[in-house]
């Protein structure tokens, strides 16, 4: 069931993208919070800035979780995201133990959104599939309306 709390993370991780955006990087982004809803965490795409094909929001936010918390903490924690995480990032999530994902848009329209924009060759594999797989449950929920999710994206992928 979605809160209010999930709504207001929601809106939080869509905040990131659009100062993502603002800093020149891809309009994604990703904010943790742990088991209590308390925001711990957040990270924005830094692919154009960094020149580094794997620095989608979710990968960082993964990569400085894992650094900061241990995997017990990490399995109580919630990723919050503007995006449906990719194959990459959600392999990036399972592996760094975080227990639940929530996100806003899904990986098929965030597809007709970017079209076949270079910059963004989304894969058509949702990232349940992807949790599916492993060893251990992560919960999903998604795609939620949240306002501003598919706004951030506007002008941007076509305009490159």
């Amino acid at each position: 069931m979605i809160t209010q709390l999930d709504r207001d993370l929601l809106s939080a991780a869509v905040e990131r993208a659009r100062r993502s955006r603002a800093e020149g990087n891809h309009p994604f982004g990703a904010v943790l919070a742990d088991a209590r809803g308390k925001e711990v965490l957040a990270a924005g795409n830094t692919v154009p800035a960094e020149s580094d094909c794997t620095g989608h929001a979710e990968t960082n936010l993964a990569r400085a979780a894992s650094r900061k918390f241990d995997r017990a903490f990490l399995s109580g924690c919630t990723l919050y995201t503007s995006a449906e995480p990719c194959a990459m990032c959600s392999g990036a999530i399972y592996w760094s133990g975080i227990g639940r994902v929530v996100y806003a848009l899904s990986e098929s329209r965030l597809r007709q959104i970017t079209g076949d924009d270079p910059e963004n060759p989304t894969l058509d594999l949702p990232c349940r599939d992807v949790f599916a797989r492993g060893q251990r449950p992560i919960a999903v929920d998604g795609p939620i309306d949240t306002p501003g999710a598919a706004e951030v994206h506007e002008g941007f992928w076509k305009a490159r």
